[in-house]
């Protein structure tokens, strides 16, 4: 069976299951009380990356582990602002999502066969993620893990730029050149001719 028609089945088999338990629930309310739904509204968006990431391992579609992170790191914010009150830390924590995308990157990658590739890739977009947050955290009312030296990981940052790309000369940006097809009539004058 090919992963476009496993991922339907597993796609369609979660369907029919939820509707089938919401329904269930409306026509007999005493079976409502075996599963309680009185969770806090973020832990609905937790659960729907977590679904995601149980398709993206269920049903051979390695690229759903991508949104499942996000859409379960978000949730996760989401979840610290609702129970603390403090939805001022969203100035800052939006940093965090390009750490999620490294973690759906590094799961990916797993499940395709490419783990050190993907463990590269997400490792590297997991620790931009931390500075932008240490950075923007610092200067935004987050947590101030340098107090008035947050400047001093720009310096790093850049520092480590200019020794990489000092380091790593032949890897300038690639141009490709794309050859004109001829026209149908130049592929006429060959035959005639």
């Amino acid at each position: 069976m090919d992963t476009q028609r496993r991922s339907n089945l597993v796609v369609g088999l979660l369907l029919v299951i939820i509707g089938g338990l919401f329904l269930a629930s409306r026509f007999f309310p005493q079976l409502g009380q075996f599963f309680t739904l009185d969770f806090d509204w973020p832990l609905y968006v937790i659960g729907v990356g977590l679904i995601f990431f149980v398709l993206s391992a269920l049903a051979g579609a390695p690229g759903l582990a991508i949104p499942g992170s996000i859409i379960a790191g978000i949730g996760s914010i989401l979840y610290y602002q609702n129970t603390s009150g403090d939805f001022a830390s969203w100035a800052y924590a939006w940093t965090l999502i390009p750490g999620f995308v490294g973690i759906g990157t590094i799961f990916t990658n797993l499940f395709e066969g490419n783990f050190l590739p993907g463990l590269r890739e997400g490792l590297r977009l997991i620790g931009l993620s931390l500075l932008m947050f240490a950075i923007f955290g610092a200067f935004l009312g987050g947590p101030a893990l340098l107090g008035d030296y947050w400047p001093v990981l720009l310096i790093l940052a850049g520092v480590w730029m200019v020794v990489r790309g000092l380091l790593r000369p032949g890897r300038g940006p690639r141009v490709e050149v794309i050859q004109p097809k001829p026209d149908a009539d130049d592929e006429a004058e060959e035959i005639v001719s």
